[in-house]
């Protein structure tokens, strides 16, 4: 079993790193592998709605969403982690999430995710609730923790002093990886995933 993670920051080991790094180590002691993908400063394109989506993802190939996207069929939870930007998630991982849900959200339904909020101070309820709005419409359970899943701290190296959010990290991905297993569980005692309608689609505009 494997936790997709995805590190929203362009900075590997800054305090969004750190933050993933931890709930990495307690998955791990769960018995579950992690892998922390990095959106690194390379330009990302935005969904642009051309509608020429594959069985690959998406159309465009001059960034790592495809690579993501295999990934995520492979992976059976995830994580989405940012730093704050104006009370918001960063652009680059808005536009990275747009493009891999809208080209291949299949890959992710019935599989657990939750997201992660870093910042200096404020904004960070904000990006999480922005964040755990691709898990609604992708028909994700999501994990929760014992505090919201954030964490604080401004220069690189801070968020090790937060101990309470660090302790939210460790605690969400016991959630998470308690959930990973009850799936699995569920899955070879033969419990069937849900059904889903595809048959509707209501314009409202005429």
């Amino acid at each position: 079993m494997k936790v997709l993670m995805l590190n929203g920051s362009p900075k590997e080991n800054g305090n969004t790193g750190t933050a993933l790094k931890e709930i990495g180590k307690q998955l791990e002691k769960e018995g579950i592998e992690y892998e922390i993908v990095q959106l690194g400063g390379k330009p990302i394109r935005d969904c642009i709605g051309c509608g020429n989506c594959n069985e690959n993802g998406c159309v465009f190939t001059d960034d790592a969403v495809n690579e993501f996207v295999a990934k995520a069929k492979e992976a059976d939870g995830f994580i989405f982690g940012t730093p704050v930007y104006y009370a918001h998630p960063s652009g680059r991982i808005l536009s990275f999430l747009d493009r891999v849900f809208y080209s291949s959200s299949y890959a992710f339904q019935f599989k657990p995710g939750a997201s992660v909020a870093v910042a200096r101070r404020g904004g960070t309820t904000a990006s999480f609730d922005c964040l755990n709005k691709y898990f609604g419409i992708s028909q994700m359970p999501v994990a929760g923790s014992t505090y919201w899943n954030n964490v604080h701290g401004t220069i690189p190296g801070e968020a090790q002093k937060d101990e309470e959010g660090l302790q939210t990290m460790r605690n969400l991905a016991r959630n998470l990886a308690w959930m990973i297993k009850c799936i699995d569980a569920g899955k070879k005692s033969g419990i069937a995933l849900p059904e889903t309608e595809r048959d509707y689609r209501t314009n409202f505009i005429r």
